[in-house]
C-alpha cells in the first residue's frame, strides 16, 4: 500500500511525516494499562489485552457491581426485555451497525421502525406528530422549553424577565438540566406549585411567560388534573409542556386530549434496561403550531421513482447547516437504536397486551398502598393524610420524622431492595412490569419491620388486601376517576396487532433488517462519520446484568464495577487527549460541544469578571458548532477559511481576534479540519486565541486522526469533545445512541458538570447536561474494552493505518476524479474530499447521481455535499481491509467510466444509468425494457456483484415530494397504508 501511493513512501514512519506538521507530532508512547502489571510485561502491555484476558478482567468489574430490586422510580422503571428483541436487534449487528438513514434507499427498514416509534408515540400521548427520538427526559425538557421561547413573538423573546414555569413535582434531574440550558438563552428558571389558587402563579408572570412545564404523572406518583392550567397558559399565549410516561397512557388520558402543545417523556420501561442511565430513547410529540420547530429527525412518507410509497427523514426544521448560530436546537445524534427496541416492544405487546402490563403495575401500587396504610404509615401522592388513592405506579410513604434513610438503607442491606429517598422523612416505591407477588412481599416486609402493626404480611395477606380492594391484574383503570381515565383508542394500525408471537415478530425483525445496508454487508465510507469495527467482544457486557440492570440512581456502593470502568476510561482518555480531567456525562458529541462551552464561559466569568462571549467559528466547521455557541450564550463570529488550501486564513483570524480581544471567549476549531488536512498553523492559531484572552475548543469529531500521534492536549487546546461513538468504537446503531465526553485541562477541571442525584464534576460545576450522572453509561464498557484490547501501541498503530487507507484510496482515485484540499505533500488526512463539481457541466451529473449509483455496486455514499457542495468526503478507517478498500475504489472507477460515456456522447445526459440509480428487482424486472443501457449494466456493473449483491429496496425517492407534510398520524384512518399492511400509518 506504501508503494501505490502518489507519490510512494519508504515506511509507514516516513508516510505519517508526510502527513502531519512536525510541530505537533508526539514524541511520548500513550501509557494504558495491560493485563500484567510487573516490569517483565511492559511489551505485553503496550499490546494490549487478548479477547479472552479482557473479558476475564470485565468478569472481574462486573462482580464489583451489586444487581438489586430497584423501585426508586424518578423516570426510571425495570422491565423486561423480550428475548427475541435482545438476541436480534439489541445484540443483532445488522441493526446497531447501520448508520443514520440518510440514504433512504438502503435504509427502508430502519426508517419504517421509527415511523412505528413515531406512530407509537403520537397515539399514546394523543398529539398529531412525534420525532424518531432524542436524547433523554431532561434533554427533552429543555428541547421543549426553547420551542416554547422559539414559538413566541420576537418581542416576547427578547424580554428581559423572560420566564419558563416548572412544577415543583417534576423530576430533579430534569429541573437541574433545564437550568443548565436556560442559563445561554437568559431564561428565568422559577419551580412552584403550578395548581395553586387556580394557576395564580403562571398568571402573575403575564407576558414574561415563555410556557409551563407539568409531570404526569408526578415525580412522587400523583395526577392531576391539568385542563384548567392548560387554559391559563394559553389565554397568556405561551406553551404547555407535559413530561409523562407511555404506559401510564395506556390508561390515563393523553396530554394532547387536555390541552398539551408539548409532550415528552422516557421510553425506556419500554423494552429497554436501566443500565445505568442510559442509552434510552426520549420521546418528544407536539400540535400542529409547533411542528415547525420539533428539534430532531422525522421519518415520514414519500414515493420513489416508480412511484411506490418509500419511507425517508422528511425535512428537518432544526437543519444546523442551514440554521447555525440562529439554530435553538444542537440535536445531532438521537436514540434510533433504543426507539427501535422500544417500537418492537410495543408491537410485541400490542396495545392489549401494553394495557395489561399497566393494569397490573397499578395494581400492584394499590396493595402497596393499602399495605401501608394498615400498618400505620400516612401515604398520599403529597405525604400528607388521605388525599386521593395512588392511580398508577408510585407510591409515596411517610415512615416518621428523619426515618427515610433508615428505612431505605435496612431495605437495601436486609432485603437488597432499593426505595427512593424522597425527603427525611418519606420514602417513594415504583412498581413495573417485573414486580411480582413475591417482590411484593418483600417491599411490604420493609415497612413491616418498622411499623406497630405486625402480621400485615403474610401468605395471604396480598391476596387478602387485593379482594378488599375488589383489585385485580386486568381491572384496576375502573379505580381512575372518569376525567383523568384513557377513553380514547390508541395503536389501532396492524403493525401493533399483528406480531404478537415470536416466530411473527422474528419474521418482521428480519424482513425490515434484509431492506437495511449495514457494516455487515460493506464498508460505509462516511468522511467525519467514522464508520469503524464494532468488535463483538466489546460488545459482550452491554447486555450482562451487572451492566444493564442498575438504576442510574442506585447507591454508589453497588455499582463499584462502574465506578472501577468509569475511573479507568476517565485515565484512559486524559492520556490519549493530553488532557487532566475528562466528564463522561455528555450523551452525544453535540451535547458534549454545549458541555464545553459551558465550561469555558463559567471559567471565564469567575476569572475576569467581564462578559466573554464570542466564539470565533470556521465557516467549514460541524453545523453543531455555532448552534451549540449559541446555545451556551455566545455570539458567533465567523472566521473565513483559503479556497486553496482549506486552511484557516490566519489575517482574518488575527484581524477577528483584534477586533474581539476584550469580548473574546473561545474558538471553536475542528482538528484535523473538516476539509482533511492537518492545518500547519494550528498552534499559532491557539497562541493567538490565549493570547486575547479566549479558551480554544477543539472539536473531536476527527480524533481518530490524532491518536498516539499528536494530542488536542499539547497541541494547545482548552477543551475537546470526543465520539466515543466514532472514535472509541460504540455503534452508531442507525442514528444513536452516542456519547460525547469532553477532555479539559486542569483550570478547567473544577467547571466540569455535576448532577444532583451523584458526586460527579469539579467543586464549582456546572449545572447536569444529561438526566443521568454518567450519562449513557452502559455502553461505556465498549469504548473501555476498544482501549483495552489496542492498547498504547495498537492505538497509535491503528492511526498509522487510518491515515494510510485514506491516502491510499486518495491515490487510486486521483486519476480518476479531481480531489481538493491536499497538503503541500500531496496528503490528505484520514479522510479526503473527491470533487464532482466538473462533471455538471460535463455529462449533467452530480455528487448525488454518483452516491445513488454506488447503492447498486452494494455501497453506502461517503459523506455527500460537505463541506463543500456538491462533494463527495471519504474516510475508510483502519478497520478495512486492503481488499475492500480495492472494492471501493474500483467502483468508484467504474462509475468515472460511466461517466465518462455521457461526455463521450455514449449515453444521454437524461435517462442514464446513474440518473436512475439505484436500480432494484422490481425496476429490473419489468417487462419493457427502453433504456439506453442493459439490464446486466444496471445491476451486475462489476463481476464480483454476481456473488455477493445488496439490494436497494426502493428506487430514487423523491426528495422534495411531500416536505410539506411528513408527519406521522395517530389515525390509521388516514393512512394510505393498505388495511393489511404491517407499515405504519402516516399521512401522504
Amino acid at each position: 500500500m506504501l508503494k501505490a501511493l502518489s507519490p510512494p513512501a519508504d515506511s509507514l514512519d516516513h508516510f505519517v511525516s508526510q502527513v502531519l506538521p512536525a510541530n505537533i507530532l508526539s514524541s511520548r508512547e500513550l501509557k494504558i494499562d495491560g493485563p500484567l502489571q510487573v516490569p517483565a510485561a511492559k511489551a505485553l502491555d503496550r499490546e494490549g489485552f487478548t479477547e479472552s484476558q479482557l473479558v476475564a478482567r470485565l468478569r472481574q468489574i462486573a462482580k464489583e457491581n451489586k444487581v438489586f430490586r430497584s423501585y426508586i422510580g424518578c423516570g426510571y422503571a425495570g422491565t423486561r426485555v423480550p428475548e427475541v428483541i435482545r438476541r436480534n436487534v439489541l445484540e443483532g449487528p445488522g441493526w446497531y451497525t447501520s448508520y443514520t438513514p440518510y440514504q433512504p434507499e438502503i435504509s427502508q427498514g430502519r426508517l419504517e421502525s421509527l415511523l412505528n416509534f413515531q406512530t407509537l408515540v403520537a397515539d399514546l400521548t394523543g398529539l398529531p406528530i412525534s420525532n424518531a427520538s432524542i436524547l433523554d427526559e431532561a434533554t427533552a425538557a429543555a428541547e421543549a422549553m426553547t420551542v416554547s421561547l422559539g414559538v413566541l413573538p420576537l418581542s416576547r423573546q427578547n424580554r428581559i424577565n423572560k420566564t419558563f414555569l416548572v412544577s415543583h413535582l417534576v423530576h430533579p434531574q430534569t429541573v437541574a438540566v433545564l437550568q443548565s440550558r436556560a442559563d445561554g438563552f437568559g431564561i428565568r428558571i422559577v419551580v412552584g406549585d403550578v395548581l395553586a389558587d387556580d394557576g395564580e402563579l403562571a398568571k402573575g408572570i403575564g407576558d414574561d411567560l415563555v410556557g409551563v412545564l407539568v409531570q404526569y404523572p408526578d415525580t412522587e406518583g400523583g395526577v392531576s388534573c391539568f385542563r384548567g392550567l392548560a387554559d391559563v397558559v394559553h389565554k397568556q399565549g405561551s406553551t404547555f409542556c407535559v413530561a409523562t410516561d407511555l404506559l401510564a397512557l395506556t390508561v390515563l388520558t393523553p396530554p394532547g386530549e387536555f390541552g398539551a402543545d408539548i409532550a415528552f417523556g422516557n421510553a425506556q420501561r419500554f423494552g429497554v434496561p436501566f443500565g445505568y442511565g442510559g442509552p434510552h430513547a426520549a420521546f418528544f410529540a407536539c400540535g400542529e403550531k409547533h411542528k415547525r420547530k420539533i428539534p430532531g429527525r422525522l421519518i415520514g412518507v414519500s414515493r420513489d421513482r416508480l412511484g411506490d410509497r418509500a419511507l425517508r427523514l422528511a425535512l428537518q426544521t432544526r437543519e444546523q447547516h442551514i440554521r447555525r448560530e440562529k439554530a435553538t436546537s444542537n440535536i445531532c445524534t438521537a436514540q434510533a437504536l433504543l426507539a427501535n427496541l422500544s417500537a418492537f416492544y410495543a408491537i410485541y405487546h400490542g396495545p392489549q397486551g401494553l394495557r395489561a402490563i399497566a393494569e397490573r403495575v397499578v395494581a400492584g401500587a394499590r396493595v402497596i398502598e393499602e399495605a401501608v396504610r394498615r400498618m400505620g404509615f400516612v401515604t398520599g401522592s403529597r405525604g400528607k393524610g388521605h388525599d386521593g388513592r395512588v392511580l398508577f405506579d408510585t407510591v409515596v410513604v411517610g415512615v416518621g420524622k428523619g426515618k427515610a434513610q433508615e428505612v431505605v438503607a435496612w431495605g437495601a442491606a436486609n432485603k437488597e431492595i432499593n426505595l427512593r429517598i424522597v425527603d427525611a422523612d418519606r420514602v417513594g416505591i415504583t412498581v413495573d412490569e417485573t414486580v411480582d407477588v413475591e417482590d411484593l412481599r418483600d417491599i411490604l416486609s420493609i415497612f413491616d419491620n418498622f411499623s406497630a402493626q405486625k402480621a400485615v404480611v403474610n401468605p395471604h395477606a396480598i391476596d387478602q388486601i387485593a379482594n378488599d380492594l375488589n383489585v385485580t391484574a386486568s381491572g384496576p383503570s375502573s379505580f381512575i376517576p372518569p376525567g383523568l381515565r384513557r377513553q380514547s383508542l390508541y395503536l389501532t394500525h396492524p403493525v401493533f396487532n399483528t406480531h404478537h408471537s415470536e416466530t411473527e415478530l422474528l419474521r418482521y425483525i428480519h424482513h425490515l433488517q434484509s431492506r437495511d445496508l449495514s457494516l455487515t454487508h460493506s464498508m460505509i465510507p462516511l468522511g467525519s462519520c467514522t464508520m469503524k469495527l464494532n468488535a463483538t467482544t466489546e460488545m459482550l457486557p452491554v447486555s450482562w446484568p451487572e451492566f444493564s440492570s442498575i438504576h442510574p440512581f442506585a447507591p454508589p456502593e453497588q455499582a463499584r464495577g462502574y465506578m472501577t470502568l468509569i475511573s479507568e476510561l476517565e485515565k484512559d482518555l486524559a492520556e490519549i487527549t493530553g488532557f487532566d480531567a475528562v466528564s463522561l456525562q455528555p450523551n452525544s458529541g453535540a451535547q458534549g460541544e454545549f458541555a464545553g462551552l459551558r465550561v469555558i464561559r463559567k471559567y471565564l466569568e469567575e476569572k475576569s469578571g467581564k462578559t466573554r462571549d464570542v466564539c470565533l467559528i470556521p465557516v467549514s466547521a460541524h453545523g453543531t458548532n455555532p448552534a451549540s455557541a449559541a446555545m451556551a450564550g455566545m455570539r458567533v463570529v465567523s472566521v473565513k477559511c483559503e479556497t486553496v488550501t482549506g486552511n484557516l486564513d490566519m489575517e482574518d483570524l488575527r484581524e477577528k481576534c483584534e477586533k474581539y480581544s476584550q469580548v473574546l471567549g473561545a474558538i471553536m476549531v475542528t482538528y484535523p479540519s473538516t476539509f482533511g488536512v492537518f492545518e500547519p498553523n494550528i498552534k499559532e492559531v491557539c497562541a493567538m486565541v490565549h493570547s486575547h484572552g479566549g479558551q480554544v475548543y477543539m472539536d473531536g469529531a476527527n480524533m481518530n486522526a490524532q491518536i498516539g500521534l499528536c494530542s488536542p492536549g499539547e497541541i494547545g487546546a482548552d477543551v475537546c469533545h470526543l465520539n466515543l461513538h466514532k472514535t472509541f468504537c460504540i455503534p452508531h446503531g442507525g442514528g444513536g445512541p452516542g456519547v460525547g465526553p469532553i477532555g479539559v485541562k486542569d483550570h478547567l477541571a473544577p467547571f466540569l458538570p455535576g448532577h444532583p442525584f451523584a458526586q460527579t464534576g469539579g467543586n464549582k460545576a456546572i449545572a447536569p447536561i444529561s438526566a443521568a450522572p454518567w450519562g449513557s453509561a452502559s455502553i461505556l464498557p465498549i469504548s473501555w474494552a476498544y482501549i483495552k484490547m489496542m492498547g498504547g501501541h495498537g492505538l497509535t498503530h491503528a492511526t498509522k493505518i487510518t491515515l494510510l487507507n485514506a491516502n491510499y484510496i486518495l491515490s487510486r482515485l486521483s486519476p480518476h476524479y479531481p480531489i481538493i484540499y491536499t497538503n503541500t505533500a500531496s496528503r490528505c488526512a484520514h479522510e479526503f474530499i473527491l470533487d464532482a463539481r466538473k462533471f455538471k457541466d460535463s455529462a449533467g451529473i452530480e455528487a448525488i447521481d454518483i452516491a445513488k449509483r454506488l447503492q447498486d455496486y452494494g455501497f453506502h455514499a461517503p459523506t455527500m455535499s460537505w463541506p463543500v457542495a456538491n462533494t463527495l468526503m471519504i474516510e475508510p478507517t483502519e478497520s478495512e481491509s486492503q481488499e475492500e478498500l480495492d472494492r471501493f475504489c474500483n467502483s468508484l472507477i467504474s462509475i468515472r467510466e460511466e461517466i465518462g460515456a455521457i461526455e463521450k456522447g455514449e449515453q444521454p445526459r437524461e435517462g442514464n444509468i446513474l440518473k436512475n440509480a439505484p436500480h432494484t428487482q422490481k425496476d429490473l424486472l419489468v417487462s419493457e425494457w427502453n433504456r439506453p443501457y442493459s439490464r446486466e449494466q444496471a445491476a451486475y456493473p462489476l463481476p464480483s456483484l454476481k456473488q455477493k449483491k445488496f439490494w436497494p429496496s426502493v428506487t430514487r425517492l423523491d426528495d422534495a415530494y411531500g416536505d410539506l407534510n411528513l408527519f406521522c398520524t395517530c389515525s390509521p384512518v388516514e393512512s394510505e397504508v393498505d388495511p393489511g399492511s404491517t407499515e405504519s400509518p402516516v399521512s401522504k
